[in-house]
């Protein structure tokens, strides 16, 4: 294959309403990843298309069933006066597409907490208070000040991992 025949090189905008989901996906979103979806995309736009394949029905979404459901909130389809992108599989059997629909949920891994723990440590470095930083990543307080005093620790002790009675 070409960069020409990839998915990625043929996004087009299509109104939202032209989707329907599928019947397999087994991910869910929790109202907090629901609404940092949302804001994801109100501060940096669309950055990733909803996958869909075709079906003599119409298109079926593949992946991005999340993105699909928040860009009905008014502030969303107001970025692009409705419109969604969409790349658009290869003729998909069935098979090929509850694989792909699986193997786009779990590649995209997940957050360890000392890492988080270090944005939010460079997050408040940079100026962001606590409040911001909750409102932003949908965290609450207590989440918040965890992170953030795990952060400070290594830097308050000097040590790069906990001490010999911490096991792991």
């Amino acid at each position: 294959m070409s960069i020409e025949d990839q998915p990625i090189s043929r996004v087009q905008w299509v109104d939202r309403e032209d989707l329907s989901a599928n019947d397999w996906n087994p991910n869910k979103q929790a109202p907090p990843e629901h609404r940092l979806l949302k804001t994801s995309i109100l501060e940096n736009g669309w950055t990733q298309p909803i996958v869909v394949r075709q079906q003599p029905s119409g298109l079926e979404i593949v992946d991005g069933f999340h993105r699909w459901t928040v860009s009905a909130d008014g502030a969303i389809a107001a970025l692009t006066g409705g419109p969604v992108p969409i790349v658009t599989l290869p003729p998909t059997d069935p098979v090929l597409a509850r694989l792909a629909t699986v193997r786009h949920n779990r590649a995209r891994g997940t957050h360890h907490v000392l890492g988080m723990a270090d944005i939010v440590a460079d997050l408040l470095g940079l100026g962001l208070t606590h409040e911001e930083i909750g409102r932003r990543l949908e965290m609450d307080a207590e989440e918040v000040d965890r992170l953030a005093d795990r952060g400070d620790m290594r830097k308050r002790g000097g040590q790069d991992s906990f001490g010999n009675g911490w096991t792991v």
